[in-house]
């Protein structure tokens, strides 16, 4: 399918200069990004075209008003791309997406997932996503536009006495007798949740990042551009189990490399936490994440420098559209003062900067302009969240070409391929905060494990309510809103696992946390240990 046959996608950008094309012709128009606002924009709002090349007003509408206005940017992105898909699907069928009917649906779920002539079909959880996108805008285009739901929905509540062996959606659509939504793909529900232990991370990361063998040794003539960029980067994931958009975001007036201790805190803007709350969050680093983040932000021998110096000599930085100077920090209040048009400065909250506007917030230093962002591509720009994923992609896929070498026999292309496919060496970046996740479960775990003889129930009641269970305290770590989010789709594959298996993921560090953190339980009821809980 060519590009031309296609809806496609674009988003407004509120952070680079406004685009002067035009201005001359159409001065009616004014200011663009003011007019924007007007209606309703902000950065990041997606606008669809048509094959046409024309916009349909009534689909963009969608994403300025209602509940998709204050939705993330990563949300309205999702949705976005699943419309296009969805309108260029109709497209081929010569169908409005206002006259979509039930049928339309289903054989576009047939499409997707399942019809050998569409190259680009996706697995069920990736539907899963298209079928919510799809369902919301209906929802909200049916009263507006007096159009018909054609995505079928469970109602989230149906009392089991009023609930028939077919109940009916919004839009009379039957539902499945067990209430399941008869378009959601049976794969859909189950989360993956996957984790690596200390060792095995480690191996990813020197085998795919740092060109090393699966013998230990570093391979010939493997050149790592900006390995230590790299893993800086993967350390920090698995040691602070922030998100990937949280942790590619951070400036480096924001790491606490001042601090003492063994996990220094470090705080986490608003503006960059998945959901955009009010407030941000603390968060913890393990010194030796730091200490690679260190390593890679040198002035004499890191990376990042030698990036900054290459693209300030060739002038890359003052070409960047919608730069935003940068005069001082102030660690106190969190605030950054940015230069304004006159010269003068003013405060601006880290916590209102979200992820682009801070790919333009640079500083001056004697040798040009310098960016405040700790993560750079080879050319010294800021680099994007949605690059990481390409970085974990190569890496898997060295990873696996590896394995496939180690075959004592010559094998077909078709046998390579299977051999690569089989690889038990990978990760994805989301793995690294459930490894997090999984460890910190047993270090919590263990402050309330039987063993620790001597604590009544009236003195576990105590340190609950000093220190919180360990549900809320993983919430607190991992930036959930509320401990069932923990509870249901992070950690309840990890109870089944024996105590000695778990203990196998801590490093000396998480080691001495737990035996701290016992201690520090141990002091506040007076209780004095068994040998066992000694140890």
């Amino acid at each position: 399918m060519g590009a031309i046959e296609r809806w496609t996608v674009d988003f407004y950008d509120m952070v680079g200069a406004v685009p002067l094309v035009g201005a001359e012709e159409f001065p009616w128009l004014g200011d663009l990004h003011e007019r924007a606002a007007r209606n309703g924009a902000r950065h990041g709002t997606p606008i669809l075209i048509s094959p046409t090349g024309r916009a349909d007003p009534r689909i963009n509408l969608f994403f300025r008003t209602g509940m998709m206005a204050g939705a993330s940017v990563k949300t309205m992105r999702r949705y976005a791309y699943s419309l296009a898909v969805w309108l260029t699907f109709l497209h081929i069928f010569g169908r409005r997406w206002d006259e979509a009917t039930l049928a339309d649906v289903e054989a576009y779920k047939d499409w997707r997932l399942t019809d050998v002539r569409n190259d680009e079909r996706v697995k069920g959880t990736s539907f899963d996503t298209d079928r919510a996108a799809l369902n919301c805008f209906y929802a909200w285009a049916g009263p507006r536009y007096r159009t018909i739901n054609p995505v079928a929905a469970v109602p989230r509540q149906v009392p089991s006495s009023a609930m028939p062996s077919a109940v009916f959606g919004g839009s009379g659509i039957p539902l499945a007798s067990n209430g399941r939504d008869p378009l959601r793909p049976a794969a859909s529900r189950r989360r993956q949740v996957k984790w690596l232990l200390r060792s095995g991370f480690e191996q990813w990361r020197n085998i795919g990042l740092r060109g090393y063998g699966f013998d230990g040794l570093r391979r010939p003539g493997w050149r790592g551009y900006n390995e230590d960029r790299d893993v800086a980067f993967v350390d920090g994931l698995y040691g602070t189990g922030l998100r990937l958009q949280e942790w590619a975001s951070i400036l480096d007036v924001e790491l606490p490399f001042s601090e003492r201790g063994r996990y220094p805190k470090a705080w986490l803007a608003a503006a960059c936490i998945k959901g955009a709350p009010d407030e941000g969050r603390y968060y913890r680093i393990p010194r030796r994440a730091l200490s690679t983040v260190a390593s890679y932000m040198d002035v004499v021998e890191g990376s990042r420098t030698e990036v900054i110096r290459r693209a300030q000599r060739v002038g890359r930085y003052d070409r960047l559209p919608g730069v935003r100077i940068v005069t001082g920090y102030s660690a106190r209040t969190r605030e950054l003062h940015i230069q304004t048009a006159s010269g003068a400065s003013v405060p601006l909250s880290l916590d209102v900067l979200g992820p682009d506007e801070r790919l333009r917030l640079f500083r001056m230093t004697p040798n040009g302009l310098e960016p405040l962002a700790v993560w750079l591509s080879h050319n010294g720009l800021p680099k994007k969240a949605g690059g990481w994923e390409d970085t974990f992609r190569d890496a898997n896929e060295r990873i696996a070409d590896l394995w496939a070498d180690l075959s004592a026999e010559e094998l077909t292309p078709e046998e390579r391929e299977r051999r690569r496919s089989q690889c038990p060496v990978w990760a994805r970046a989301h793995m690294l905060r459930h490894s997090f996740a999984l460890r910190w479960y047993l270090v919590l775990s263990m402050v309330w494990q039987p063993h620790l003889d001597g604590f009544t129930d009236e003195q576990l009641k105590d340190l609950r309510d000093q220190f919180g269970d360990v549900w809320y305290a993983l919430s607190i770590l991992l930036g959930h809103s509320h401990p069932d989010t923990t509870r249901d789709h992070y950690l309840a594959p990890f109870t089944g696992l024996h105590v000695d298996y778990l203990m196998a993921l801590l490093d000396e560090d998480e080691q001495r946390a737990m035996e701290s953190l016992v201690r520090t339980a141990v002091a506040a009821t007076g209780v004095v240990l068994a040998a066992e809980g000694a140890r």
